[in-house]
């Protein structure tokens, strides 16, 4: 019974060392990505009401989200994804601005998945909202920090692909799909099943026109040239207005110089229905899944009360940490690795030589020696503690015995030498 307690549920993990603070730093390196470009912090509750996410928001299927009751018998959820949090904060706070928004964050979101998904329930995430936007501009702005975040953690190799929903929905609305329709139509196409959408695209009651387009999406994929192409399969003016927005980003990241970062996909859907505009993954080797997720949402704030277009991202830091991992890049952490091991008789000295090290920044441990436990004891431990040094201060405590873990070496220093 006792070795029950010590596990998790399925889908959460404990994280301990250095690999907690390889992902505290990971983290912070790409909030200050966030903050050069002028976004502000926000965080938002751990849970809120059910109403929040629930699916007339677009958000996560109720079915995946962990409820429970308050003693006034609301129902809460853990919050299981962000952007519909910040929404409501943003009506809440900046009801009345009508200048843009700009909000950053690093949360954990709760999603209940089926176990054999392999995901993790309770996953680390950090992103940004841009609120109060519609232009291209802060797409392509959105899109370059994406970008900037990705390569802050030292990963060189990835890929973000771009797709416009309006160009799926211009389509569906000129087939006059029911709703039930629309979404078997949606997995099919997100996950490039050509003979299903086949199947299903022939059987319906439309011109022979869209019915091409429609088999067509899972192909429109790669360059912007090939996206370009796809003018000439439809005369849908919403469709056409998605591929000039696409051009139109595509131009801003010419400018910042980002542009070969980014392929096209028009055959991009999502699981969010809140997204109206860009859509976007970004991935990369070494996971099984996207580690960037993101697009616009021009429709989700005005269910809070703000009429107000919006664009955002959330990047996976579980999926991001394990492709840094895979590609075997290194995060440099600053780990304690000293250790100042002292004689009770060396109290004063010890603390003073800790205080001394701790004012140059420099991190140490401070431990008092037991009498029954060897010096020997102590080095075996601060090699399982991954320490490289110990500095001993015996009874006397005006010279220090200087341990060199990996170079198994002992030097002697006088106190003074440290402490002058």
């Amino acid at each position: 019974m006792a070795n029950k307690l010590l596990h998790t549920p399925d889908g959460v993990r404990d994280i301990y060392g250095i690999e907690c603070t390889r992902k505290a730093v990971i983290q912070e390196k790409m909030l200050k990505e966030f903050h050069l470009c002028g976004y502000q912090d926000i965080e938002t509750p751990t849970f809120e009401f059910f109403d929040i996410f629930n699916e007339s928001r677009g958000s996560v299927k109720a079915k995946e989200m962990f409820k429970f009751f308050d003693r006034d018998n609301h129902t809460l959820v853990l919050r299981p994804d962000e952007t519909p949090a910040i929404a409501r904060c943003a009506a809440k706070y900046f009801l009345d601005e009508d200048m843009p928004i700009r909000l950053c964050y690093v949360e954990r979101t709760f999603i209940n998945n089926s176990s054999y998904q392999g995901r993790l329930k309770e996953a680390s995430q950090t992103g940004v909202e841009l609120i109060g936007d519609d232009s291209p501009d802060a797409d392509g702005e959105i899109l370059a920090m994406v970008i900037w975040a990705l390569k802050s953690t030292g990963l060189t190799e990835f890929q973000v692909e771009l797709g416009e929903v309006d160009f799926f929905k211009g389509l569906l609305e000129e087939a006059g799909m029911d709703e039930e329709m629309e979404e078997t139509l949606r997995e099919l196409i997100e996950n490039k099943n050509y003979f299903g959408v086949e199947e299903l695209v022939m059987a319906q009651p439309i011109s022979q026109e869209l019915k091409q387009v429609f088999l067509k999406l899972p192909e429109l994929f790669g360059s912007l040239e090939q996206i370009q192409a796809a003018r000439e399969l439809t005369a849908n003016k919403r469709a056409l207005r998605a591929i000039s927005r696409l051009e139109e980003v595509n131009r801003i990241l010419e400018h910042y110089g980002l542009s070969d970062y980014v392929s096209y996909d028009l055959g991009m859907l999502s699981q969010y229905q809140y997204y109206t505009g860009i859509i976007f993954k970004a991935y990369t080797y070494g996971t099984g899944d996207y580690i960037v997720n993101g697009g616009r949402y021009d429709s989700l704030l005005k269910q809070f009360g703000k009429d107000s277009p919006a664009v955002g991202f959330g990047i996976s830091v579980d999926e991001l940490l394990l492709a840094l991992s895979r590609q075997k890049i290194e995060t440099e952490v600053s780990m304690t690795n000293t250790m100042i091991l002292y004689e009770q008789e060396s109290r004063e000295n010890a603390i003073s030589l800790a205080g001394h090290f701790r004012k140059l920044k420099v991190p140490v441990q401070l431990q008092c020696k037991k009498p029954e436990r060897s010096l020997e004891a102590y080095k075996e431990y601060a090699m399982r503690r991954d320490l490289k040094n110990v500095l001993y201060l015996d009874q006397e405590g005006i010279s220090v015995t200087v341990i060199n873990l990996d170079l198994k070496r002992m030097d002697v220093v006088p106190l003074s030498e440290y402490l002058k």
